[in-house]
């Protein structure tokens, strides 16, 4: 399966997203932000950075990006697309979930290995972790409060569209503990932490973060 991973100018963490992909036995494709073309891929990630250098507000630039055309239009008919940090920021100011990105309540960048409780195993992203589970992944951010208004918040619980909570520790002050949400249709899901950055016992406090990955790759039908 192609899994495609877009590289913004700022982009940091592309080139670990792609790793991660091949580690779970995908064929990863750069794309760049400049190309419409998304060059025949079966999924999408947005990695982590600063895109346009977070110029306006993070994710501001990158969603008027040509690729970015595309990929709306592609998650619109079931493309599965996973925003990580920065490309959660992406996803919201694109519109494909609610709510924003905020600075941090405590106004300090927190960089540790946070713990994060599954809530939702329904998405093209998550099919192979079990509901409730607890898994342990890097976060990095200054910007990653998530926030929205009571009624959107609401309207996410009581849809199941919280997809992972912090759990022993906020980082960053989200309402309701939330880390990831999803879109209606469950293909689209964005996350603050990184799990990318745990997909091996050597350079990761855990592979907890493979699953995404793997999930992916089986809802798309792969042997995994």
């Amino acid at each position: 399966m192609r899994i495609g991973v877009v590289t913004f100018p700022g982009s940091l963490d592309d080139g670990d997203a792609r790793r991660a992909v091949r580690r779970c036995g995908g064929e990863d494709v750069a794309l760049w932000h400049n190309d419409p073309d998304l060059r025949r891929v079966d999924a999408v990630i947005l990695p982590g950075g600063f895109s346009y250098g977070d110029y306006l507000r993070c994710g501001a630039i990158a969603r008027f990006s040509p690729v970015m055309r595309s990929i709306v239009a592609a998650a619109g008919t079931g493309l599965p697309v996973l925003g990580i940090c920065n490309g959660f920021q992406i996803l919201c100011e694109a519109h494909l979930l609610p709510g924003a990105l905020t600075r941090n309540r405590h106004l300090h960048f927190r960089n540790r290995d946070q713990w994060l409780r599954m809530v939702s195993n329904r998405t093209a992203w998550t099919g192979r972790y079990t509901e409730g589970q607890e898994i342990l992944i890097p976060v990095k951010s200054g910007e990653g409060c998530y926030v929205a208004d009571e009624h959107t918040l609401d309207e996410l619980e009581a849809e199941g569209r919280v997809v992972a909570r912090y759990v022993r520790g906020n980082p960053n002050g989200s309402q309701r503990d939330i880390a990831a949400i999803t879109n209606e249709a469950g293909n689209v899901v964005g996350i603050m932490p990184h799990p990318e950055h745990a997909v091996e016992a050597l350079t990761g406090p855990s592979v907890d973060g493979l699953g995404f990955f793997v999930s992916v790759l089986a809802h798309l039908g792969a042997h995994v």
